[in-house]
């Protein structure tokens, strides 16, 4: 899940901002609802002990890590954002990240007492500061012991929240939901964007050294919207949304 809100909000605030139809006939303007059931969300992190109580965190794969002493003080983190983590106990810690001073992410890490799982708590906050939290479970494919190590995650963590796009000025979107904060108002800057269709676009986004690819396709009755992301040849997240 942290890796779809966060390409939803860096990517959808970006590739849905088109305006290449009129408002009224875009295929991409109206009220949509997450469906967990045909949902994936891949997800991975990988922990690196680097120092004494001092932590590599990769939150996105090949991206650069957010190294942080666990001391539970706001750090610089490489996004230009401030991160903080705590260890509450051997087998909890909790990440709290901040833009400007504000909590716009937190979780809570809590690892089982085989060590083979750990269940993450997360959530992000709107503008307003009202919260959306999903729980996460993520399986060890790496290390032996307490957090260090790597985990990945499949599922649909429950998803719960809307999408709504509305025309903008007459060639860009108001997108509404938790995914972007609560409102954007964005207008096609024609980077990286391609429209194949009517019905579906394209877009790359480059950060922190890596690429990842979005895909964006409304069905044929104009009832379903498909965004498919991934980073070179991990496997996709797919979030399907119905539209109301």
């Amino acid at each position: 899940m942290r890796i779809l809100l966060r390409s939803l909000l860096a990517l959808t605030i970006v590739g849905l901002a088109i305006g290449v139809l009129r408002a009224a006939d875009d295929p991409f303007v109206g009220k949509w609802k997450a469906n967990p059931s045909k949902s994936k969300i891949i997800d991975e992190m990988k922990f690196e002990g680097v120092g004494e109580n001092k932590y590599a965190i990769t939150f996105v794969p090949g991206s650069v890590p957010n190294t942080i002493v666990a001391d539970g003080t706001d750090q610089p983190s490489p996004d230009g954002t401030t991160s903080s983590v705590t260890v509450v106990a051997p087998n909890k810690w909790t990440f709290v990240r901040k833009k400007e001073g504000r909590k716009i992410i937190s979780a809570i890490w809590t690892l089982s007492a085989d060590g083979k799982t750990l269940n993450d708590d997360f959530t992000q906050y709107q503008a307003d500061g009202s919260p959306t939290t999903v729980h996460l479970t993520y399986r060890r494919t790496a290390g032996h012991s307490g957090l260090p190590g790597t985990w990945d995650s499949e599922s649909s963590g429950g998803l719960d929240f809307e999408l709504e796009i509305k025309p903008y000025e007459g060639d860009g979107f108001t997108l509404i939901g938790p995914v972007v904060g609560g409102t954007q108002n964005i207008k096609f800057d024609g980077k990286d964007i391609r429209r194949v269709n009517q019905r579906s676009l394209e877009l790359s986004d480059k950060s922190q050294g890596q690429t990842r690819e979005t895909k964006f396709e409304v069905s044929t009755d104009l009832r379903t919207l498909t965004v498919r992301t991934g980073v070179g040849e991990k496997a996709q997240t797919i979030l399907v949304f119905d539209r109301e």
